[in-house]
């Protein structure tokens, strides 16, 4: 992939492994609609994050609708923390009112679950297998950083524009945190609505049946809960 040989021509000798995770390498790629996402694993701080930025903001992406660049140390990698850091966080999502986003070295919950789907399920396009860089992540650290994000949704379920993401997103932390597998957004949509049929609407950018599916996922996730419960949303 182009994008990961640009990537290691601008780190250089710091690059310990670029990792292609998420649904092109899970399998559930959607054209127009679908990012690609890399994790790239270094040693110290990126020299020079800018020619990062100026590689994901004029990369050729193909059927892509876009790209998810995280840039984390080998220390963080190996050993994640409840909030890891990540030295550098690209995002260029063509089409969507979001645009570009550049964050450099912060604090980042939501990097968990990017951890663990890249162990479980990323390629190494460069450099070392997920597993030999990535350690595990507690499940119970992601589905915490879930519920927040569940949460913060009930709050923006008339969102239109991000709707079909919030309520895909929904299923897929309700599958992880039922069974703990990770898997594409339709992958956890197809299970949702084998598990639960009334959860079509909400795929469908119905409202009230987003918020409905919303709190039944923070229902089925709540600690200590029977998460095998086949309560109706």
């Amino acid at each position: 992939m182009y994008v990961a040989e640009a990537v290691v021509e601008v780190v250089g000798a710091a690059a310990r492994s670029v990792i292609l995770h998420g649904s092109l390498a899970s399998g559930g790629f959607v054209a127009g609609r679908s990012d690609i996402d890399l994790l790239v694993v270094i040693d110290g701080a990126p020299a020079d994050p800018s020619a990062l930025e100026h590689l994901v903001r004029h990369a050729e992406l193909g059927d892509a609708a876009g790209v998810d660049l995280h840039v984390v140390t080998a220390d963080v990698a190996a050993s994640p923390g409840p909030a890891p850091t990540v030295e550098l966080y690209v995002g260029r999502h063509d089409g969507s009112s979001v645009g570009f986003e550049v964050e450099r070295r912060v604090a980042a919950p939501d990097l968990l679950a990017e951890l663990s789907m890249a162990r479980a399920h990323g390629r190494a396009l460069w450099g070392a297998a997920p597993a030999e860089v990535i350690g595990p992540v507690p499940a119970e650290w992601i589905v915490d950083r879930g519920r927040y994000w569940l949460t913060t949704w009930l709050t923006l379920t008339g969102d239109t524009e991000h709707a079909t993401f919030m309520a895909h997103t929904a299923c897929r932390i309700w599958r992880f945190a039922v069974e703990n597998v990770h898997c594409s957004k339709t992958e956890a949509a197809a299970w949702a609505l084998e598990r639960e049929p009334a959860v079509r609407p909400a795929l469908e950018h119905d409202e009230r049946a987003l918020a409905a599916l919303l709190t039944r996922v923070l229902n089925e996730t709540s600690p200590g809960r029977n998460r095998g419960s086949s309560a109706q949303i």
